[in-house]
């Protein structure tokens, strides 16, 4: 009995010309996507390979004896594109283009759309987009009228007339409208890959095939979701066109207004500075302690012996070289007592901004996280690298990087000088190298998203649950 209902579900739908949308959107855009975003990525790497080149960071050295200031950037640690970006640009666009190393901290280039700013102007179409927003909105124009629109023309009440359980009606209107949804998805994106592999996407490659399966079941996951939506709404309502204006304006909450909400609402709860700012108050700290420390300088210079010499009316005061190796003798540890204090302010800056900034986050992230779209949205970005565990794990290689050249190189540069005498042979430094971006394996990223997975099954199991429990109760 069910198969059989199942298949009358299966020609309703197949005949209807919902079904002529979802078939034409699902061969056009699919496929289409994929080959123009998997040409972006080819042409960001080129783009990358060539800003690592034009550093030329192996060959640059520098000497800590002599002025270095504190602006220059001795280094940089450029963002690579992943090929899973293909799927989901995610933060990829809008992180910076490369982390710039200088004494006063951090900078942050540009990021890559900033060469085409335009291009962004109207968002992104990928993978992702396509699934949390077009099919979405199509799983629930498939089950809208799954129960209204048979109960508004009458046929419901013939059907349950018979000796059918309501629970084998309802499965089937669900497994039905949901089976003739997810074929015409499956081989549009099984031709979609098979183009990406044509261009040269390693599909094959271990860390790729089974983050790519891992995406196309969490598809699936939240198109039930959407369809359990729509059935709930079907359920409730009498009128076929109610419920169609109902779930056409649930879906405007749900997938376009709600996670933005999240994130507005978070800087409002939870205001933070900017990376920029941060930057600008340890320039300042810098630029005072500097002012402070070439004042001490003069008082010391001040205090030593110097012969005066009179030169056309003029005195000034002519200070020996090893007089002047004994300043810098003495200036060493007050130029270590400011470089520490100028450490600490500067750790404590970065600790508050840090401290800010993750909990503007962690409110957004919870706020947002209301609808289904958004747990989409982390968990795709977290599956395709291109999302919080990618910018945190590139913020995190930057700061490894600073320290190793503080290390190496900050912390030897002395300022205040008066004499520099260096061995070139000895004393020049090599710039350390960057060091690599630490990647997330699978098994870590379905942990670290384990609340989104969850939530995504709890939206599916009780919506559904919700339907079932209504449709037992409704009068028909």
């Amino acid at each position: 009995m069910l198969l059989t209902l199942i298949q009358k579900e299966i020609m309703h739908h197949i005949l209807s010309i919902r079904f002529v949308a979802l078939l034409v959107m699902c061969i056009l855009l699919i496929p289409l996507t994929l080959f123009i975003n998997y040409r972006n990525y080819q042409q960001d790497l080129v783009d990358y390979q060539e800003a690592v080149k034009l550093a030329n960071i192996e060959e640059t050295t520098v000497n800590p004896k002599m002025p270095l200031e504190p602006e220059i950037e001795v280094s940089k640690l450029f963002l690579k594109p992943t090929p899973l970006s293909v799927f989901a640009k995610g933060l990829g666009d809008s992180l910076p283009s490369y982390l710039g190393m200088t004494r006063n901290g951090i900078t942050q280039g540009a990021p890559s759309t900033f060469s085409a700013p335009f291009s962004d102007l109207l968002g992104h179409l990928d993978f992702l987009f396509l699934i949390g927003t077009v099919f979405s909105l199509l799983a629930l124009l498939f089950t809208f009228d799954a129960v209204a629109g048979e109960r508004e023309v009458g046929t419901l009440r013939v059907t349950l007339a018979n000796p059918l359980p309501r629970d084998i009606f309802l499965w089937s209107k669900l497994i039905g409208g949901y089976l003739v949804f997810v074929v015409p998805f499956l081989v549009s994106l099984l031709f979609g890959l098979l183009v990406l592999v044509w261009q040269g996407f390693p599909l094959g490659e271990s860390e790729i095939f089974p983050r790519v399966l891992s995406l196309i079941l969490v598809s699936l996951l939240y198109i039930a979701v959407f369809f359990a939506i729509g059935t709930v709404i079907s359920t409730y309502l009498d009128s076929a066109k109610t419920a169609l204006i109902v779930v056409f304006t649930l879906w405007v909450f749900a997938v376009l207004i709600t996670p933005r909400v999240g994130f507005l609402t978070a800087k409002l709860i939870a205001p933070t500075r900017t990376s920029q700012s941060v930057y600008m108050e340890k320039k300042a700290m810098r630029d005072d302690l500097d002012a402070a420390l070439q004042e001490e300088k003069m008082k010391i210079i001040m205090e030593t012996p110097a012969e005066e010499m009179s030169e056309a009316g003029h005195v000034a005061r002519v200070i020996a070289g090893d007089v002047l190796n004994e300043v810098d003798e003495r200036m060493k540890p007050l130029e270590e007592e400011y470089r520490q204090e100028f450490q600490e302010q500067a750790d404590k800056l970065d600790r508050d901004y840090k401290r800010e900034t993750a909990q503007q986050q962690q409110v957004g992230e919870t706020l947002s996280r209301i609808t289904p779209t958004s747990s989409l949205i982390y968990l795709t970005t977290n599956l395709t690298q291109t999302g919080k565990r990618k910018m945190n794990n590139y913020f995190q290689a930057g700061e490894r990087y600073y320290d190793m050249l503080d290390t190496d190189l900050f912390s030897k540069i002395v300022d205040h000088a008066s004499m520099r005498m260096y061995n070139p042979a000895t004393d020049i430094v090599k710039i350390t190298q960057p060091p690599p971006l630490t990647t997330t394996t699978l098994g870590e990223t379905f942990r670290q998203s384990a609340v989104d997975v969850l939530l995504l099954c709890f939206f599916a199991v009780t919506l559904t649950t919700v339907a079932f429990l209504k449709f037992f109760r409704l009068d028909i």
